[in-house]
């Protein structure tokens, strides 16, 4: 387990989130910080079983797709989750505040599901059956993406 990536998820990213403004807009990309920061709690959910979404990677791809999650290679700028929308989904949430509360939420959620054992394995839509240590792995590439997006890193 990379504690210091854990640590990232769990403590840095939400904090450095909240300097942000919830209208403000990324280095690219079409989200909002508040759209964003909405994204990345739905991502949890699915970590959480909380979303699903089907399986739209073709099994041959899915060693290929465990290797890049295994590394240090990062998401691409404009990289697009192919079970998303073209366009930003608008928030749900009255608040900016509100929405950073529920992705804390949702960030204690999934350490807790997986930490307690009620979790062992959950499906991603496009990495497939992915366990707690390669969920915090492909959670930071999520975070560290979006980080970088927002100038939070």
């Amino acid at each position: 387990m990379d504690q210091d990536k854990l640590n990232f998820i769990t403590n840095d990213f939400v904090a450095k989130t909240k300097t942000r403004q919830p209208g403000s807009f990324g280095k690219w990309g079409k989200m909002n910080a508040q759209q964003m920061v909405e994204h990345v709690s739905g991502f949890f959910k699915i970590s959480t079983n909380q979303l699903h979404f089907p399986l739209v990677s073709p099994a041959e791809q899915l060693p290929k797709l465990k290797a890049f999650l295994l590394s240090d290679k990062e998401f691409r700028e404009n990289t697009k989750a192919p079970v998303l929308p073209e366009e930003p989904i608008p928030v749900t949430y009255t608040s900016f505040q509100d929405a950073l509360s529920e992705l804390e939420a949702q960030i204690n959620l999934f350490v807790a599901k997986f930490s307690s054992g009620e979790i062992v394995i959950s499906q991603h839509p496009v990495f497939g059956d992915l366990n707690f240590e390669e969920w915090v792995l492909l959670h930071y590439k999520h975070v560290i993406h979006h980080a970088k997006q927002f100038g939070l890193v």
